[in-house]
């Protein structure tokens, strides 16, 4: 499935991934592929991805993309936002 991490000055991360964790408003909460479609806000917490042929920024932050290792979990601490899951599609929108 694909996840975007966007904030509003610039995309953080996109890529194809197994699974994404999310802390919701009650709780974390897990996505995989084929979740049912959803919408829901992010509280203060960690995102944590595992990540398959993963593209992301370059260090210089120029939006070229750089390739990464497969299968490579990450984590990503946020202060909150919003999450869209949607035919395969994970978008996250950071505050």
């Amino acid at each position: 499935m694909q996840l975007d991490i966007l904030t509003p000055e610039r995309k953080l991360y996109s890529g194809e991934i197994t699974y994404v964790e999310m802390p919701g408003i009650d709780g974390y909460f897990g996505v995989l592929a084929e979740h049912a479609p959803m919408i829901s806000a992010l509280k203060a917490g960690q995102i944590t991805v595992d990540q398959v042929n993963a593209i992301s920024p370059d260090a210089d932050a120029t939006n070229t993309f750089i390739e990464e290792a497969k299968n490579k979990r990450f984590s990503l601490d946020v202060k909150g936002g919003v999450v869209e899951i949607f035919h395969n599609k994970v978008i996250v929108l950071l505050d």
